[in-house]
Order: structure tokens, then C-alpha cells, then sequence
């Protein structure tokens, strides 16, 4: 991980960290399909753009679209979908602690969908420790008084999760399908923008809706252009860098930028339940990594 790395990593968190910041703001004055659309539109066309002007073929082929269509649904439509419906019952800041266990899901969705990535022992220990992470986030207080609510909006955040890490293994389709990260980018989000068209359009009627405050605005203009146009963008550069291991490292810093941003700007507040949580999904995902414990193992 060079200088350069870091400060993309960093940047990289920064903004998906903002992204739960936006989500919040933005279901002020929009509903969830409506905002879910508005982004990989509004992503789409950046990349698309950014393709043009680059010089860059978008994808063409029946295979890169099948790849293109599935990535849209599992790693843009569907997790997209659940996150912005999780927040209406639980802080910005909690969406993205429970968002950190990502990695824990697609550990386990490439030890069973796949024949090279099975579980070794540093990545079992990992999973488990991730997933009781995700125990102490839910807790017997979730089922206590009024946190009903906050169960289901944790459930959802989890489905998410489930989505993101069953896309890390329909994402090797489009190596296969020969497609380079930005058109593979722009295609994804052009195929999630078809399939959340007729979900706004039936369920949301954006039409019949009040006019929205200038800060719903804002944040969903922020959401597409930032959060996923300018996200991906940043990501794929430090996945061709420092490969797929060191970028999973921004899992551990999106929590921190959400939960400073919903604490500081939302007035968010988070039980110590969830911090533990949170604390202990990092753990796994060092466990995950292997390098630290490798480190330890050589020092001895």
C-alpha cells in the first residue's frame, strides 16, 4: 500500500461513509425506490460520460450484460434498496456498524458458490467472530421495548450485507466477460437503473409527491454523484493497485466516518451494544485478513 493507496482508501471511506449520511437526509423528502433510482441513474450517466470521454467502450455482448445485470441487481439494486429501507428504523450510523460485516458474508458466499476460495482456518475464525458481532449488534435489547423497529431495520442492513457478498462472486463474470472496471461500473448501474424504474414508478408515484426540501436534493444529488459515480471510481483504482484484500480495509473505516457525520451533523446516538459490536466485526475482519495474526506468529 503506497502513499498514494492510503489516501484513496481514505477518501473511499469517507464518501461511502457519507453515503448513510445522505440516505437519511434524503428520506426527508423522497421514498426509498425514488432514491434508490435517482442514484445509479445519476451514476450511470457519470460513468457512462466518463467512459466517453476516455475513450472507453461500454459493454456489448450478451455475456457482459448477463454479468452487468447481475452485479446491478446484487450489488446495486438489491442492497441499495434494503439499506435506504433499513434507515427509516435505525440511525445512519447503526446501518453502516451492521454494513462492516459485509465481508464475513462473502467470505461464506465464496466458501459454498465457489471451488478455489474455501474456508481456511484464519477466515472460519473470522466468520464466526463477525457473526457474533452481528449477535451483540441485535442483543436482547433489540427485542426489548420499542426496538422492534430497529430489529427490522437491522434484518434489512444484513440483507444487504447477504446481497453485497453474493455479488463478490457473480463479479468474476465480468473478468470472464472481459470488461474493464469503468464500463463494468457504468453497466451495472445501468442495469439497476431498469430494474428500479418500474419499482419507483409503481410504488413511489414520484409524480403525486410534495416538493422535496432543497437538502433532500442535495443529499441525493450527493448520493449519485459522489457515492457511487465518483465511489466506484475510487474503489476500482485501489482494487487495481492493492488488490482485493487491502481494499476490504474500508469496511473497517466507513462506520467511523458514518457515525461521526449522523453523531455530529444528526445528532445520532449509538448504545454501547453497538460499538461493541462493531468492535468485535472488526476483529473478524482482521482475522479475515491474516496479516496481522502472521505478523504476531513471526514475531514469536
Amino acid at each position: 500500500m503506497t502513499a498514494r493507496l492510503w489516501i484513496l482508501l481514505l477518501a473511499l471511506s469517507v464518501i461511502w461513509g457519507g453515503s448513510f449520511f445522505f440516505m437519511a437526509v434524503a428520506l426527508r423528502g423522497f421514498p426509498p425506490f425514488t432514491i434508490v433510482l435517482v442514484r445509479v441513474a445519476l451514476a450511470a450517466l457519470t460513468l457512462a460520460l466518463a467512459c466517453r470521454i476516455l475513450g472507453l467502450r461500454l459493454p456489448a455482448g450478451r455475456s457482459a450484460w448477463i454479468a452487468c445485470a447481475g452485479m446491478g441487481l446484487l450489488n446495486n439494486a438489491i442492497p441499495f434498496t434494503l439499506i435506504v429501507l433499513g434507515q427509516q428504523y435505525i440511525p445512519s450510523g447503526l446501518a453502516a456498524v451492521v454494513n462492516a460485516a459485509t465481508p464475513v458474508f462473502a467470505v461464506l458466499a465464496a466458501h459454498w458458490l465457489t471451488t478455489d476460495e474455501k474456508l481456511k482456518p484464519n477466515r472460519l475464525a473470522g466468520t464466526l467472530l463477525g457473526l457474533v458481532g452481528v449477535a451483540i449488534l441485535a442483543g436482547p435489547a433489540a427485542f426489548g421495548r420499542g426496538a422492534a423497529n430497529e430489529a427490522l431495520g437491522i434484518a434489512l442492513c444484513l440483507g444487504a450485507c447477504l446481497s453485497y457478498g453474493l455479488s463478490g462472486v457473480w463479479s468474476r463474470r465480468l473478468k470472464r466477460a472481459g470488461l474493464a472496471p469503468l464500463p463494468a461500473a457504468a453497466g451495472q448501474c445501468l442495469a439497476s437503473s431498469l430494474i428500479m424504474l418500474p419499482l419507483a414508478l409503481g410504488f413511489d408515484r414520484p409524480w403525486t409527491l410534495p416538493t422535496p426540501p432543497a437538502e433532500a436534493v442535495a443529499a441525493l444529488l450527493a448520493l449519485g454523484l459522489l457515492a457511487t459515480a465518483l465511489a466506484y471510481a475510487l474503489y476500482f483504482a485501489i482494487l487495481a493497485g492493492a488488490g482485493a484484500t487491502n481494499t476490504m480495509l474500508v469496511t473497517l473505516l466507513v462506520p467511523v466516518t458514518a457515525l461521526l457525520l449522523g453523531w455530529l451533523v444528526l445528532d445520532e446516538a449509538l448504545a454501547p451494544r453497538h460499538l461493541a459490536g462493531m468492535a468485535v466485526i472488526g476483529l473478524g475482519l482482521l482475522a479475515i485478513d491474516g496479516r496481522l495474526l502472521r505478523r504476531v506468529f513471526t514475531a514469536r
